[in-house]
């Protein structure tokens, strides 16, 4: 098998080679190309000592030097250049208590994680497959290397990137593997919140989120996201329902990775509307992939206020009042706790708080409802919603629909119009309050916002003069209360 290599990663291995030591590509990259997937990464090992490497290259960063790493810089990119090594003892279920170094590329693969990373390539002896790797990439398995169990003890995040590898790349977790996740799940207690949001973070974006059922049934959900477990657990016992709540909410991740391009899992999308597909397909264009990541983090927690706020009629029916507010609450804690960004936390507390938003049937109605929601979060939310109903009862879809496609028509008139929608849009400022005898603070603001208030009924007063008589009209007002 050939591999076509980077021109810089065949230099350092060539470099390498030339010096008289071994040298190959290894890991997800090899793994990648097999699979006909472009490598993110390039990852490079060897048999060099660090201080061979660093003497080779002419620019060299100490990545990790002390487990073997060195970063090899070419052309303003860095390569991660890796000593052969053998793991010591892990104490902690994520840092081995030593690292040795050794001349025998078997012993470096075998440490790894699974067999379809084990393999390694270099142009000269081609691909290096110890443990059947090419074996289960043709039958799509995820399979330890050697005993599951001695690589889970070694690193429980492993348990967690088999569900990641398995929703990335459609494969199913072999059985073996899969029992030894089951015995060990509790042990995720010992991986830090931060590497447990990255592998999250990727499975949500994968093209088979659903993936993330297998995580709760091994257990692994039970230990860093306990409240899914509970939206697994909870009937929704409403006409409008068919899933439990978590089963909903993974569904309305899945509806909109197909929307992304993404999806790969197991339901039917041939029901979904062509006027759907075409309105979500404008406003998926818009999105980058840190807003991809955004939606499908909204959409798992969007109602996981629900099982808190569950009550259920004499007639049996199951409602959930509040649960907006709560799931806002509940979400923020979540992401909090899993070290997400603060631009992704509040992002993602504003699509809960308004995914069940009711916009009225008027072009006034949409202006208000943008001045609240905010024009910037419109597109992202529209997405929330057309997921969300794609989770729900098919037999409710249409209605639901309708409104939405409504809601996104209404938008498009007022963003078109050139409507103001902020305070910034008006014509007039602080400062021309301030010359009507109003003395700067919150009085200002006060004034400014039922200025909006005025000129959201009607556009066409959003003119100077107009404004500064409103604007004195209100100040006399206020000069009354005090």
């Amino acid at each position: 098998m050939n591999i076509n290599m980077p021109e810089d990663v065949s230099r350092i291995i060539q470099t390498l080679e030339e010096a008289g030591y071994e040298a190959y590509a290894v890991g997800g990259c090899v793994r990648d190309k097999v699979l006909g997937r472009e490598p993110q990464d390039w990852d490079i090992t060897t048999s060099a000592r660090p201080h061979e490497i660093k003497r080779l290259f002419k620019r060299t960063i100490d990545t990790g030097i002390q487990h073997g790493t060195v970063t090899v810089m070419l052309n303003h990119t860095g390569y991660e250049v890796t000593t052969y090594r053998i793991d010591g003892e892990y104490e902690d279920n994520r840092h081995p208590n030593c690292v040795e170094f050794t001349d025998n590329l078997r012993l470096d693969l075998e440490r790894r994680d699974f067999t379809i990373n084990a393999m390694a390539y270099n142009d000269a002896r081609g691909l290096v497959d110890e443990f059947q790797g090419m074996e289960d990439i043709r039958s799509q398995v995820i399979r330890c290397v050697g005993k599951p169990g001695e690589r889970f003890d070694e690193d429980a995040l492993r348990m967690l990137r088999a569900v990641r590898f398995s929703g990335q790349l459609g494969f199913q977790i072999e059985e073996e593997t899969r029992q030894a996740i089951v015995e060990r799940a509790e042990n995720l207690k010992n991986i830090s919140a931060e590497r447990i949001r990255v592998e999250l973070t990727k499975l949500l974006v994968s093209k088979d989120a659903g993936q993330l059922r297998e995580a709760y049934c091994t257990g692994m959900t039970k230990v860093f996201l306990p409240e899914f477990d509970l939206m697994m657990e909870t009937e929704q016992r409403n006409p409008h329902h068919i899933y439990t709540v978590g089963e909903h909410v993974i569904r309305s991740v899945e509806a909109f990775n197909f929307f992304f391009g993404r999806y790969c899992g197991v339901w039917d999308a041939s029901f979904i509307p062509e006027n759907i597909r075409r309105a979500a397909g404008e406003f998926v264009a818009q999105f980058n992939e840190k807003q991809h990541m955004i939606l499908c983090i909204a959409l798992l927690l969007h109602d996981v206020g629900k099982p808190g706020t569950m009550t259920v009629g004499q007639d049996g029916i199951g409602h959930f009042y509040g649960h907006q507010q709560e799931s806002e609450k509940m979400a923020s804690g979540i992401l909090k706790r899993l070290t997400f960004d603060n631009e992704t936390i509040a992002t993602v507390r504003r699509l809960i708080r308004w995914h069940d938003y009711q916009y009225g049937d008027s072009v006034k109605s949409m202006r208000k409802s943008l001045a609240k929601i905010g024009r910037d979060l419109m597109p992202m939310l529209f997405m929330v919603q057309f997921s969300d109903i794609l989770a729900q009862n098919p037999a409710t879809f249409e209605p639901k629909f309708a409104r939405v496609l409504r809601a996104v028509e209404l938008w498009k008139e007022v963003i078109e119009s050139g409507a103001a929608l902020e305070l910034k849009d008006l014509q007039i400022t602080g400062s021309d309050v301030i010359k009507l005898g109003i003395k700067p603070g919150p009085e200002v603001g006060s004034i400014l916002k039922s200025t909006l208030e005025y000129v959201l009924e009607d556009p066409a007063r959003n003119q100077k003069e107009m404004l500064l008589s409103h604007a004195a009209y209100l100040a006399g007002f206020h000069r009354m209360d005090r």
